[in-house]
């Protein structure tokens, strides 16, 4: 594919949108090339800096790529490192940047609030969290009116937690493998990946892993089972208006009831609404909605986390558990909530919520005025801008160039995702889909950023690419972000291809 090198301003329109749908070519490549930014940087050298983090940070503390960028700035969606190099940030800080990096009017929110009141606590009143708390439900459906703020995901799941087996008065609860909701002490049992799991004693009390219904990698599934504009090649039984392989993960459900469970005696299934660390993993259609009846019928909650699918990323809707059918007990978001601001939510109903009146419950920070003003922001900048819109449009651009991709090269095992969520899953094997092991996907990754753009690492065993950028980038950037990946891909194998002892 050849980059037309066009200014970084330049957007197509929507309405060209499938008319400039990727023609995937063979011809020689060039080199995807950013023009280069007249940023400067004048702080401490990248040499103390490093000095500085081997000292003072926890050593388990990790940096993407071999040698860790240096950013300094970030305006929109791009990034810029110490050697004033731009990067088109395609992950936004872990699917947290929702808004793009200093959005004026995010910016121009904080700072007045900053210059009238930093903090208070709930033992005052303060306006802007009332009015925060209004805005935010009125994007909610039913009895989704009472919300709780925190500070970030793992403190929403956690919170979750414990509401439902306050409410319901039973312990068991059930996640997916693969799935990650956290990483406090009380969340890793919920989280379903054994590198973000301490061996601590009673980590997984109380707490059922399920099946992963997954049609790419489970036992069941094919290309008539996702709701995405891309499916799976994987073969099929499935008609387009039926999926079996959502009714064999379901029996697979029940087992956990009939075997593992008190009988009726359930606090809660938390599910994401496409699981975002686990590498953007879709289930069958329909079935979350019945996993939820099921739930329900035996006296549990149904919490959806809604930390990285919500906030208009999956396009089509608003939040996540929208493109499920199904309404939730209780939501948890986080990360885009704020932009990159520290802040979190968990929003249920009232009388799910007075369980928490059985004690005292308190929270020094949540819902702190600076939060609650860049929260208010980030919803007026989400419908002032029409990113919904934004990230359907774009998104679905991305992912049919993207598949695209997957039809050119045998590593480009799957392509997936709704909006701007996104995963590209590499393979040693199209076939077995035998995941491409670290140093395969690493050389492939580190030609994407020695080409300025960005992508996100995912799936249990980090295989695959993680497309989650700020809502505001455009199709110009959807094309650069192709260009980059089809060079990246065609280099790789072309060196496969001649027999390079270290490929």
């Amino acid at each position: 594919m050849m980059l037309k090198k066009l200014p970084l301003s330049t957007a197509p329109t929507a309405s060209r949108l499938i008319q400039r749908c990727l023609t995937v070519q063979a011809s020689p490549q060039e080199v995807p090339e950013l023009p280069k930014t007249d940023q400067t940087y004048s702080k401490r050298s990248y040499e103390d800096i490093t000095k500085l983090r081997k000292t003072y940070l926890t050593p388990n503390v990790t940096s993407y790529y071999k040698k860790p960028l240096l950013i300094h700035k970030g305006s929109m969606q791009w990034l810029f490192d110490h050697e004033g190099r731009r990067y088109l940030d395609m992950f936004g800080g872990i699917v947290t940047v929702s808004v793009g990096h200093c959005h004026p009017k995010v910016n121009a929110a904080l700072e007045e609030q900053m210059g009238q009141l930093w903090h208070t606590t709930n033992i005052y009143m303060h306006p802007k969290v009332h009015e925060y708390a209004e805005k935010l439900t009125s994007k909610l459906p039913g009895d989704l009116k009472n919300v709780y703020f925190v500070n970030s995901g793992s403190e929403a799941n956690d919170l979750a937690m414990l509401m439902a087996r306050l409410y319901t008065g039973h312990q068991e609860i059930i996640s997916f493998r693969n799935a990650y909701h956290g990483a406090s002490p009380y969340t890793m049992g919920l989280t379903a990946h054994s590198t973000w799991r301490y061996p601590l004693p009673g980590v997984s009390n109380g707490v059922i892993h399920a099946m992963n219904p997954d049609p790419y990698t489970g036992i069941w599934g094919g290309k008539n089972c996702r709701d995405s504009p891309v499916q799976t090649t994987r073969h099929c039984d499935c008609p387009p208006d039926q999926c079996y392989a959502s009714g064999r993960y379901y029996e697979q459900l029940e087992q956990i009831f009939k075997y593992s469970l008190p009988r009726g005696k359930v606090a809660a299934l938390f599910a994401e609404s496409i699981q975002g660390v686990g590498g953007t993993v879709q289930y069958p259609k329909g079935y979350i909605k019945k996993a939820a009846e099921l739930v329900r019928a035996n006296g549990g909650l149904f919490v959806a986390d809604e930390v990285q699918s919500g906030f208009a990323r999956t396009g089509e809707h608003y939040w996540g558990f929208e493109g499920h059918d199904v309404m939730p007990d209780i939501v948890t978001m986080a990360k885009g909530i704020g932009n990159g601001f520290p802040i979190g939510a968990v929003v249920t109903s009232r009388k799910v919520a007075e369980v928490l009146s059985q004690a005292l419950h308190f929270n020094t920070y949540g819902g702190n005025p600076l939060a609650s003003a860049v929260g208010i922001a980030v919803l007026d900048v989400i419908d002032e801008e029409n990113l919904q819109k934004n990230a359907r449009d774009v998104g679905t651009y991305l992912l049919q160039g993207l598949e695209k991709l997957r039809d050119k090269y045998d590593i480009v095992g799957d392509v997936r995702g709704k909006g701007l969520m996104i995963g590209v899953e590499l393979v040693a094997d199209k076939q077995t889909r035998q995941h491409l092991s670290a140093p395969h996907f690493v050389e492939i990754w580190e030609m994407c950023k020695d080409m300025g753009v960005l992508f996100g690492r995912g799936g249990l065993n980090a295989n695959v690419l993680r497309l989650k950028p700020p809502m505001i980038v455009n199709l110009q950037d959807a094309e650069y972000a192709l260009a980059v990946i089809d060079f990246a891909c065609d280099a790789y194998q072309k060196k496969r291809r001649r027999g390079c002892r270290k490929c």
